[in-house]
């Protein structure tokens, strides 16, 4: 009887090495960003965050928290109504990080400058490693914001919530050393247009009402409370719902189901309903949208943060795939097609981190008072919002070719990041509600457009195609907002709102990389981007660019 060994054919030559044991921080348009933006003396646990990122831990319990799905039970085993969701313990253990690191809530109560920075650079550097658990980190540090308003019971969970510790399980709010929150908004009937709520909310005195209604989207269901809108005698209305009351028992939250969704596996979303479930109000009755306004802010700035990770990430496996793969004679990184498409994708990710992190020290400078920071951050978060959205799973899929029949399978990672590419895009607002919401801002807020300009006439004489564009931009929106009103005005606005956008944000970018990226950079941004002289598909920059100083912006993945 023959047997056969490991012989030549099990030979493994030609394949990268693992995509592990380095510091994802170590990215110098990130650092620079970091420094920039205030937040410098941030760096060291920057870099502490980066390399447990870079981990081979970590990326197991990406893997993990993905591969073992959450698991919705109903009763316990007598009956009684429970409604909690097991998740995975590498969940538990991505989320202590995160929580542990800021990216929570306790950025609000930092002492010292940047705090928002330097968790914007965390969520940039941790979310590479795994998104779905980044859920409800973020919707917890938008919360803050909106409770501190709040008065009475609702102000009360605010020391939870600023916590930099995880305390996972559903107890009595007062017992845990942490908290976390989710927010449940939209209804079957209406999604974003949240006006056609149904959920009705019945006072019971003392700023308390009971609740009853149904959600559609309700994410990380296990959080502490959640942040929801409902029909009240006066109107829509904002209303804080906790999961366990004071006397600990479990107030009415029915889980009915958990939703099979594109993208991560690992958060889960819920579709919950409240029958008598007890709920306190947030700010005045009728003025729910107004009240919520600032939390959907910032969490539609997490989405674009959270884009940029996606990118970098699917940016950085690609680099290190071409870096180290052979094909016709030599390394994938020396053929000039390959070197164009890598520069393209690098360009698209260095512009992402630039616009975000420029977002997060308007946030941080606004809340120390800034009110022309407050004005950029407006405008600035809806463009981000909108345009990296877009561009994230075009970028994500192009990558993923780099990688051909390698990044097709799960064990690459791109597989994950391809299918989470399309969901930050659809959350917080799909592109027409965010591309509409800007310009809503241009004619309700012009100091929003006036900040914008500023940040763009401080780049001018820099860039021949900038200028132009610029010039260009300056005299549609001078138009724009100049028109005559009408209901034919408004229906051509709202026609060109994307166009109008997308050409905003990309000026903005090309803005911000003149002023801070070095001219390889800036002259191969505003050339394809700004200028036009590009196709449509990456990999298509013109001859005569510095593309070895465009990659060389590119992280290194060695240890």
């Amino acid at each position: 009887m023959t047997t056969f060994g490991a012989g030549p054919t099990h030979r493994v030559t030609n394949q990268p090495p693992p995509l592990v044991g380095h510091d994802v921080a170590a990215d110098l348009p990130l650092l620079e960003a970091l420094e920039r933006e205030g937040a410098g003396g941030h760096a060291a646990e920057l870099h502490r965050l980066g390399r447990l990122a870079g981990g081979a831990e970590a990326q197991r319990w990406g893997d993990e928290a993905n591969r073992y799905e959450p698991v919705l039970r109903t009763h316990d085993r007598y009956g009684s109504r429970i409604d909690e969701v097991d998740f995975h313990p590498s969940w538990h253990e991505l989320l202590g990080v995160a929580v542990g690191a800021g990216l929570a809530g306790s950025a609000w109560v930092a002492d010292q400058a940047g705090a928002h920075v330097a968790r914007a650079a965390g969520l940039l550097v941790w979310g590479q490693v795994e998104h779905g658990h980044l859920c409800p980190v973020s919707m917890t540090y938008a919360a803050v914001p909106v409770l501190r308003t709040a008065a009475g019971s609702a102000a009360s969970y605010l020391p939870g919530l600023t916590s930099s510790v995880y305390d996972p399980g559903l107890r009595t709010p007062r017992s845990k050393q942490g908290l976390l929150a989710g927010m449940g908004m939209t209804e079957k009937q209406g999604g974003s247009d949240v006006r056609t709520n149904e959920t009705r909310a019945t006072p019971v005195g003392d700023g308390a009402y009971l609740l009853r209604g149904h959600k559609w989207f309700t994410s990380a269901p296990m959080s502490d409370l959640f942040l929801v809108l409902a029909q009240a005698p006066g109107g829509l209305s904002c209303l804080l719902v906790p999961r366990v009351l004071p006397d600990g028992s479990r107030n009415p939250f029915l889980i009915q189901r958990l939703k099979d969704k594109l993208g991560n596996r690992s958060n889960a979303s819920a579709e919950p309903e409240f029958d008598g479930t007890l709920a306190h109000l947030v700010g005045e009755e009728g003025r729910g949208v107004r009240a919520i306004i600032d939390m959907v802010a910032l969490t539609r700035l997490d989405s674009a943060i959270g884009t940029a990770a996606g990118m970098r990430a699917a940016l950085v496996a690609a680099a290190h795939h071409v870096r180290h793969r052979r094909a016709f004679g030599s390394l994938l990184i020396e053929k000039p097609l390959m070197r164009n498409v890598l520069a393209d994708l690098a360009l698209e990710s260095e512009a992402a981190i630039t616009l975000v992190m420029r977002v997060a020290g308007a946030v941080d400078r606004a809340e120390r008072g800034d009110d022309e920071e407050r004005a950029f951050r407006r405008l600035a978060t809806g463009l981000a919002k909108y345009w990296l959205c877009k561009r994230q799973p075009v970028m994500v899929a192009e990558a993923l070719e780099c990688l051909g029949g390698n990044g097709y399978v799960e064990d690459s990672g791109m597989p994950r990041l391809y299918r989470e590419a399309p969901l930050n895009g659809i959350w917080e607002g799909s592109g027409n509600v965010n591309a509409l919401d800007v310009l809503r801002a241009l004619v309700r807020e012009p100091a929003s457009l006036a900040a914008y300009a500023r940040e763009v006439d401080a780049a001018a004489g820099a860039d021949r195609h900038l200028d132009e564009a610029w010039r260009q931009l300056r005299a549609e929106l001078d138009a724009l907002l100049s028109g005559a009103a009408g209901e034919r005005a408004e229906i051509d606005v709202e026609l060109i709102a994307r166009r109008l956008v997308e050409r905003m944000a990309l000026v903005l970018q090309g803005a911000l990389l003149v002023r801070y990226a070095p001219p390889a950079v800036t002259d191969a941004f505003c050339v394809a981007r700004v200028g036009g002289d590009a196709g449509l598909a990456f990999g298509t920059l013109p001859p005569g660019l510095d593309l070895d100083g465009v990659l060389g912006r590119i992280p290194s993945a060695v240890a």
